[in-house]
């Protein structure tokens, strides 16, 4: 898996953003690319916006224990995702986004877990899977947004 936190793999992720437009078709699924781009910024938010947990209450103990179980396996392991996957529902996104402020998003987001590093995610919390080691935080990071990208052709 291609690190995130390395700069050349965030710079070549940008890049692939940056071949975006905002009629880019997708070659799979229903959103379009501004609303991609706001899906794959949810992951981000859930990390750095602090209202987050007030708009998407963590799953009770039950619920996280069968995501830990059967669903955090194949987010952050090897294999890609495949394609029409379900999304949880906080991170579906239906309404009409600005396909440049969701991109201008995404590539601040990119900067700035780039710049935190590795340590930084190291045993941070996720609320659907608990502690993640900073591994499992990339792929989680750069597999969705791979997978997306994908998706739309670059």
């Amino acid at each position: 898996m291609e690190n995130i936190f390395s700069r050349s793999v965030s710079d070549l992720a940008i890049a692939r953003i940056n071949r975006l437009q905002a009629d880019t078709a997708p070659k799979w699924g229903k959103m379009n690319v501004g609303q991609m781009l706001a899906h794959c910024n949810c992951i981000y938010e859930m990390v750095y916006d602090p209202e987050y947990a007030k708009r998407h209450p963590p799953p009770n103990a039950f619920v996280r224990t069968l995501l830990k179980l059967f669903l955090k396996p194949v987010v952050v392991g090897p294999k890609p995702y495949k394609r029409n996957s379900r999304t949880a529902p906080e991170f579906l996104i239906t309404d009409e986004r600005d396909f440049t402020e969701e991109r201008e998003r995404m590539i601040a987001y990119i900067n700035r877990t780039q710049e935190l590093g590795a340590a930084y995610f190291e045993g941070k919390h996720s609320p659907s899977f608990g502690a993640l080691t900073s591994a499992e935080w990339n792929v989680l990071f750069h597999k969705h947004l791979d997978h997306h990208l994908r998706q739309f052709g670059v």
